[in-house]
């Protein structure tokens, strides 16, 4: 006992530093994945081929604080209907703005979503569930969106479940890390 309190005070200095290291390193860590960054790993199809099962992704949570929301962001989100449950999904209307699926297309306000440039003008949008049947436009609440799998066939979103109120938004998806084959920006 008595070499371990001689231990100590000979190495008390040296602790203390690991310590003080330790819990800065932890505050930080913290803080980060609060409001800057956050890890996400993939569950399901519902983002082929954009994303696919195990791609582990990065979220900026704080991108939002300083613009709106655009068409075509892939966002992680609380799930309106549990959430404890993180989704990620593509904005595909903002509030006030209407959309319609018609023909596999999006039409936001009457106009096709058609910038060759956009993910959503090369994907094919199939017409299922109660907020996603062809012939009824559908008017986004403020503070509201409206959001679609990539991965239309075998997604569920807001043709099924409505709307993602604006309170439940967490980030922008904007990099795969892992694995690292597929290592790259999110589009």
């Amino acid at each position: 006992m008595e070499y371990i309190k001689k231990w100590y005070r000979e190495n008390r200095v040296v602790i203390r530093e690991w310590v003080d290291s330790i819990v800065i390193a932890f505050v930080l860590a913290i803080v980060i994945r609060t409001f800057v960054v956050q890890a996400f790993k993939i569950p399901s199809g519902s983002m082929r081929m954009t994303l696919i099962e195990g791609d582990r992704i990065l979220v900026n949570k704080f991108i939002y604080r300083f613009r709106e929301p655009k068409r075509g962001d892939a966002i992680v989100f609380k799930y309106p209907e549990n959430p404890k449950k993180d989704f990620i999904k593509r904005l595909i209307a903002t509030g006030g703005e209407t959309v319609e699926i018609k023909s596999g297309r999006i039409y936001v306000d009457g106009e096709m979503v058609g910038d060759p440039s956009s993910m959503i003008s090369r994907l094919y949008y199939y017409n299922r569930g109660q907020f996603g049947q062809e012939g009824k436009p559908l008017k986004v609440p403020d503070d509201a969106f409206y959001v679609l799998g990539d991965n239309s066939q075998s997604s569920r979103d807001s043709r099924y479940w409505g709307f993602v109120p604006k309170r439940n938004l967490v980030g922008k998806a904007f990099l795969i890390y892992w694995p690292f084959s597929r290592v790259k920006l999110i589009k």
